[in-house]
C-alpha cells in the first residue's frame, strides 16, 4: 500500500514499523514509545472486556456487573503480564506488532436467559467493540490531523498525534482479528461453540483445554500469520478508504 499524504500512512500492508524516519527521532526512545502506545492498548482491550461483560448483563448474566468490571476505569482489567509486560516487551523489541489484553471479564453462562444463542452475542461483543473503536479512531484522525504529510512531520505533538491514532487503528483491527479465530478459549471458538449443533459443539468446547498452548504455537510458528493477514489488511485497507 502506498501513500504521499494521509495522516494514517502505513509502510506495510497492514503492520506498523516502531522504527522512525530521522524527522521522528522525538519518538525514537523506548519510553516514549511506550507513552504513545499505551492508551491505544489500555482503550482496546479495555473496552473489548467491558463489551462482553455489557451484553452478557443485558442478556441475563449479571456476574460482571456485580464484580465491578462494567466500568471504563482500567485499574479494575489490568492483568499485569498480558496489559504491561506484553505490550512493553514487543515496543522494547522493536517488534512489528503490538498488542495485549485484560483480565477476561467473568461469564456465568447458565445465567443467560438462551445459553447457547446468546454466547455467541456475548463473545461477538468484544471483536465488534474493537472493531468500532478502530473506525472511531480513523474518524478522529480525519477531523483532527491535516492531511498533509509534512505538516504532521513539522510537528512534534501532531507526529505523537498520528502514531498514537494508527496505533489505535492497528491494534483495535489486530485483536479484532485475532480474537475470532475459531479457536477456544478466543471469542471465535466460542462463537463456533454456540453455532454447532451437538456432538460437535461440545467437541470443539473441550479443545478449550489445549487451546492456550496451541495458541503459543501458532504464535511462536508465526503460523498464526496466515490466518489473521489477509483479513487484518482488508480490514485496515477499507478504513484507511475513509480518508
Amino acid at each position: 500500500m502506498t501513500c504521499t499524504h494521509s495522516a494514517l500512512c502505513f509502510p506495510h500492508p497492514y503492520r506498523i514499523s516502531i522504527r522512525v524516519d530521522p524527522r521522528e527521532k522525538v519518538l525514537e526512545d523506548t519510553i516514549q514509545k511506550i507513552a504513545v502506545w499505551a492508551i491505544p492498548v489500555l482503550v482496546a482491550v479495555v473496552f473489548h472486556e467491558v463489551a462482553h461483560g455489557w451484553v452478557a448483563n443485558r442478556l441475563g448474566d449479571p456476574t460482571a456487573k456485580n464484580l465491578g468490571r462494567l466500568t471504563l476505569n482500567p485499574i479494575a482489567h489490568i492483568d499485569l503480564f498480558g496489559t504491561i509486560l506484553v505490550p512493553a516487551l514487543l515496543i522494547f523489541v522493536n517488534s512489528p506488532f503490538v498488542f495485549g489484553y485484560a483480565k477476561p471479564v467473568p461469564v456465568n453462562f447458565y445465567n443467560l436467559r438462551n445459553p447457547k444463542r446468546d454466547m455467541v452475542w456475548v463473545a461477538l461483543a468484544g471483536p465488534v467493540m474493537n472493531l468500532l473503536l478502530a473506525l472511531g479512531f480513523v474518524i478522529i484522525a480525519k477531523l483532527l490531523l491535516p492531511q498533509e504529510r509534512e505538516a504532521i512531520l513539522s510537528s512534534n505533538f501532531l507526529m505523537a498525534v498520528a502514531m498514537m491514532l494508527k496505533g489505535g487503528l492497528l491494534i483495535n483491527i489486530s485483536l479484532a482479528v485475532f480474537n475470532m479465530l475459531p479457536l477456544p478459549p478466543l471469542d471465535g471458538g466460542r462463537v463456533l461453540v454456540g453455532l454447532l449443533p451437538e456432538p460437535l459443539s461440545s467437541r470443539v468446547a473441550g479443545i478449550e483445554r489445549y487451546g492456550m498452548l496451541i495458541l503459543i504455537g501458532l504464535l511462536y510458528t508465526r503460523i498464526i500469520d496466515r490466518f489473521i493477514d489477509a483479513p487484518t489488511a482488508f480490514i485496515l485497507k477499507l478504513y484507511l478508504s475513509i480518508l
